[in-house]
């Protein structure tokens, strides 16, 4: 009978296991800020559209107001698929952002790379307390932002990036 550290079975599942990053999704508070800035605008738009329609052209052409309903509910759907597709990963050497539905897109941003990190947070942002970190490398195409995070999260996050950021630019 063998004793000691567990034997690895060299099965894709463990390797995978080994090597897959641990992925963070974004915090619910950017869906909810999201979906109540649809319902916002979409229905105003629609209230507006039916009111101008009754008016002007009669009652039967106001139900072409129901066209943002529709777009509404399609857009509803639409950004809780967008809210799942993102993620990131925090790495030994770099940082990963993953996002997107249809085409997938996963940025790499290696730490001895960045330039500057900054916490933004506008004012709908702020009122849902939300915060978005954004990654400035040398290459511009290499830019990189992690929307709809906590505040506390969002500091955290730049300051670790900062750090691993000087640690790594300091070996160059």
């Amino acid at each position: 009978m063998e004793t000691g550290s567990p034997k690895n079975t060299g099965t894709a599942a463990d390797e995978r296991a080994v090597t897959e990053p641990e992925w963070t999704g974004l915090p619910p508070g950017l869906l909810r800020m999201r979906r109540l800035l649809l319902v916002v605008w979409l229905g105003l738009l629609a209230i507006g559209l039916a009111l101008l329609l009754g008016i002007l052209a009669g009652p039967g052409w106001a139900a072409f107001a129901l066209l943002p309903l529709a777009l509404m509910a399609w857009g509803w759907v639409m950004i809780g698929r967008n809210w799942r597709s993102w993620r990131y990963a925090e790495r030994a050497d770099d940082l990963l952002i993953s996002r997107g539905v249809l085409w997938r897109e996963e940025t790499v941003v290696p730490y001895g790379r960045m330039q500057l990190v900054e916490v933004t947070s506008g004012p709908v942002e702020r009122h849902f307390g939300l915060a978005s970190v954004q990654l400035h490398t040398a290459a511009a195409a290499t830019d990189a932002t992690i929307p709809g995070l906590d505040p506390a999260e969002a500091e955290r996050l730049r300051d670790r990036l900062t750090e691993l950021g000087e640690a790594r630019s300091a070996g160059l």
